[in-house]
């Protein structure tokens, strides 16, 4: 499993995300408090947006632990944006570690995490594949269960071109789950999947929290919706709550001890607008 966050509002540095919280991405991949196994040291990355640049996403991957490569800490110090992903991976179901297999995964506007795993992946991954458009296919360069789930996403939506909304790309990661469970049962069948994923294209992002494992909760994952997001001496919180047209923050821990954090309840979408709004709904598999 791994640990991510994501962030949409007024352009903040990444190392407000990174280092500077009591909580931060980096201490996750050492110090995971909500997994039993703490340590998420298979590479990270991170991926985010400058509208002067265009509209793709950059993106900065490594196969290195987040904790011990200084090019991060430097570039974290220096880079800011008004959306950004950032992920540390622990590989799961015997994946490779590789630069191809770090997340964020891109393709055009989109950028694309994935904390869990797909059950029974190898017997299900020959006829996810083959039922792909070229185009999605050809978006899969590594071999992580979590690029197929975005090849999976990629032909999920309706208008890939288009600019999409918060709605749109809600629509896209429910029927992406509701294929991967159908896939699950029939060449899998009572493997279980964790899927927190997290889309955006670069206006808004899509989370949402899922498992079909009847005796678990999934991997955690929360949000945190505010006016403005701040780290000074190292105190890090969310400014006025109560104000819409601010910073909203999906992560798989809470940063810091702000009290705002709120979970994302097992089985739901967290849908997140470029006016600093966020909304639940329910995920039905």
């Amino acid at each position: 499993m791994c640990r991510f966050v994501a962030y949409l509002g007024p352009p903040i540095s990444l190392a407000s995300l990174l280092t500077e919280p009591r909580n931060s991405l980096i201490r996750q991949s050492t110090h995971a408090a909500e997994r039993a196994e703490p340590l998420n040291g298979d590479g990270f990355g991170l991926a985010w947006y400058d509208r002067d640049v265009g509209i793709e996403p950059g993106i900065f991957r490594s196969t290195t632990p987040a904790w011990a490569n200084e090019n991060l800490r430097d570039l974290a110090r220096m880079v800011s944006s008004r959306c950004l992903f950032a992920h540390v991976r622990a590989a799961s179901q015997a994946s490779s570690v590789a630069e191809l297999n770090c997340h964020p995964f891109r393709w055009g506007r989109y950028a694309f995490m994935h904390n869990g795993d797909v059950g029974g992946f190898p017997r299900v991954r020959r006829t996810l594949v083959s039922e792909l458009s070229d185009e999605s296919f050809a978006a899969i360069r590594g071999s992580t269960d979590s690029e197929h789930v975005f090849a999976l996403f990629l032909d999920a939506l309706s208008e890939r071109e288009a600019r999409q909304q918060p709605d749109d790309l809600a629509r896209a990661i429910e029927r992406t789950v509701g294929r991967i469970l159908e896939l699950t049962r029939r060449h899998a069948a009572g493997e279980s999947s964790d899927l927190n994923l997290a889309v955006t294209d670069g206006e808004s992002i899509v989370a949402c929290r899922y498992t079909d494992d009847p005796e678990e909760e999934g991997e955690s994952l929360y949000v945190h919706v505010g006016q403005r997001y701040e780290c000074v001496d190292g105190i890090c919180r969310m400014v006025d709550p109560e104000t819409r047209g601010g910073a909203v923050i999906v992560s798989s821990e809470r940063l810091s001890d702000d009290d705002g954090w709120r979970p994302i309840p097992r089985n739901h979408l967290c849908l997140i607008g470029g006016d600093g709004t966020a909304r639940l709904e329910p995920l039905e598999g």
